[in-house]
């Protein structure tokens, strides 16, 4: 099968690209620039415009003709000035460039990576899904780029899930951990643990998923996915002093013993706002709803992608293990 990708370089695009050369599929990576992550890979690197616009948008068109499907992963958080726009950009303006791209190319079907910040969630007994409501303004406020990202997210998967001429499938991935999170993302606290001991453990909870699930989630989104549906993407639901006990055994530490305090939260938030004027990107992890977010119950079901398109469900002890492998490999940590 011919199939372009945008995103290979990023985490999960990385992991995407692998699975698919692995299963025989010829790939176009569509890039700003080659990465790391594609190095060595039997992939064809182009780099038209992926901008809302009539030329670029004949460009994108000649770069994805033969192309049956396409896998529009590419996304980023960006909570520096000017980051608003180009969430945006890259969530609604390059995947409506896309649609039409693909329309007058004539592919058949893209799948839109989103997240699952836009998906309800609920306690452990009752764990939201697809359908489940969500209020943006109580879980991530306004006029922020936490808000900014769920919002672009959303518009996003709305483009995909009406499009006419294109079939839209929507994945949205969880907790994801594995193998070329080079930034890193969600391993920061695989990294963190295993270059130090850290006793304390958020008192929430989440949804996780081997990277190598994800990667074949999109792909048999893909191939099986329902048009105009969308798929958590998820596996384990775990509490994050469950989650951090298992990085302890896999990395052989400690588990945390201490729950972390609301007041620290609420004090390592206001440091954040101030942080985040000298370094958006390097707090970012201090923003006060991500914070927050930590110490609440946000568990989501993947019983939809289970069903319907037979997601494997890899024990998160063996994601975390293929995670710290590669962030050893590399220097991440000892």
């Amino acid at each position: 099968m011919e199939v372009a990708l945008t995103g290979g370089t990023g985490f999960i695009g990385a992991n995407l690209a692998r699975h698919l050369l692995q299963r025989g599929d010829r790939v176009r990576c569509l890039v700003r620039s080659p990465g790391p992550t594609l190095e060595g890979l039997d992939v064809a690197l182009l780099n038209p415009p992926l901008l809302d616009e009539p030329a670029a948008i004949d460009a994108l068109a000649r770069a994805l003709e033969g192309c049956e499907g396409v896998y529009h992963v590419a996304g980023i958080f960006d909570p520096s000035p000017g980051g608003i726009d180009r969430m945006f950009q890259v969530h609604v303006g390059a995947t409506r460039a896309l649609l039409k791209a693909c329309a007058m190319a004539g592919v058949r079907r893209l799948v839109y990576c989103s997240s699952s910040v836009t998906v309800g969630f609920g306690p452990r007994t009752q764990p939201g899904n697809e359908d489940s409501a969500l209020d943006p303004d109580e879980i991530y406020g306004r006029n922020n780029p936490l808000r900014a990202y769920h919002d672009s997210k959303l518009e996003g998967e709305g483009l995909t899930l009406s499009a006419s001429g294109v079939q839209g499938v929507v994945v949205n991935p969880d907790f994801i951990l594995g193998a070329w999170d080079v930034k890193p993302t969600s391993g920061q606290l695989v990294v963190a643990m295993a270059r130090r001991y850290v006793p304390v453990y958020p008192r929430g909870g989440k949804c996780f998923q081997d990277a190598d699930d994800c990667a074949a989630g999109h792909a048999l989104a893909m191939e099986r996915g329902q048009p105009g549906r969308r798929y958590l993407l998820g596996n384990e639901n775990l509490s994050y002093r469950q989650f951090m006990g298992i990085v302890a055994e896999v990395i052989g530490r400690r588990p945390p013993v201490l729950p972390l305090p609301d007041l620290a939260v609420s004090v390592a938030g206001r440091l954040g706002r101030g942080l985040s004027r000298i370094d958006a990107h390097r707090f970012a992890g201090l923003d006060p709803k991500v914070l927050r977010s930590m110490q609440q119950d946000r568990y989501r079901s993947g019983a939809r992608s289970w069903a319907e398109l037979g997601v494997p469900r890899t024990p998160i002890a063996v994601a975390v293990e293929k995670a710290l492998r590669w962030f050893r490999e590399r220097g991440y940590c000892p």
